[in-house]
């Protein structure tokens, strides 16, 4: 119900050449594309009362491209906001990193060495509202450095919601990052950490960032970047996020691996 209205606009804008309704429902196309990412199996071994591998990366390639992944995850974005009361776009984000590990066959060009955490593989970038939700999502080479990821998510989110004002950042992030901010308007803020603290202390707003990272490492299919392209990890990443999002608007429930 939550989804379906956008696919459906979808696909009256995008009618076949033979002038026939397809083959697959559309709702099973979307239910293939979350179930890979909550199992992170390949198309090729979906269940077999799922549509086939072919037609799932036709329309998973299709959304990406033209961007209807992003506007049906925007659209539950706006409306869980609104069901916490707030106003549909942020006045404040939080930005972050985070390295994974490449699969083998991802393409080399597309890949680097965190040569700080001493990852390779990719790094993923969130800029997220106080209640941890997606606003923008940018993925680079691990090897990039985290002044190209703040002024890259710093603009998708100008671009997106004209209305946030300030960023938050940890230390990673350099002075280049908060003069790109006051470009756009946006006050960036670098969160300096406690030098007495030990280990891994939350901080103040900026921790609902390090949630998300975590509800993201809970799908199989981001665990480990498996795409070739950067886009389509990047579409992953809103894919998941509207599996979360809808859930938490339909109050359902998944049990977890934790679940006695």
């Amino acid at each position: 119900m939550l989804v379906e209205p956008v696919i459906s606009a979808w696909k009256a804008g995008h009618p076949s050449i033979g002038g026939h309704q397809g083959r697959y429902a559309m709702r099973e196309i979307v239910n293939a594309i979350l179930y890979q990412d909550c199992t992170g199996c390949q198309r090729d071994l979906l269940p077999h009362d799922l549509p086939p591998a072919g037609a799932v990366k036709y329309y998973c390639y299709k959304w990406r491209d033209d961007g209807t992944d992003q506007t049906i995850h925007d659209l539950l974005r706006w409306q869980l906001r609104e069901k916490k009361r707030r106003l549909a776009d942020p006045s404040l984000v939080v930005l972050d990193t985070q390295s994974i590990h490449a699969a083998v066959g991802v393409l080399a060009t597309t890949t680097g060495r965190d040569a700080a955490k001493r990852v390779p593989g990719r790094k993923r970038c969130l800029a997220v509202d106080v209640l941890g939700l997606v606003v923008e999502a940018v993925v680079l080479p691990a090897s990039a450095h985290d002044n190209a990821a703040g002024i890259a998510l710093l603009d998708g989110v100008a671009e997106q919601a004209d209305t946030v004002c300030k960023a938050l950042v940890d230390q990673g992030f350099k002075k280049s990052v908060v003069e790109h901010g006051e470009r756009h308007g946006i006050d960036v803020e670098i969160v300096e950490r406690n030098p007495a603290d030990k280990g891994f202390v939350p901080q103040a707003k900026r921790w609902v960032v390090e949630q998300t990272n975590g509800i993201l490492m809970f799908y199989q299919r981001l665990v480990r970047d498996y795409e070739h392209r950067l886009a389509s990890s990047r579409s992953r990443v809103f894919w998941v996020m509207t599996s979360v999002m809808a859930r938490r608007l339909t109050g359902a429930t998944v049990p977890a691996w934790r679940t006695p």
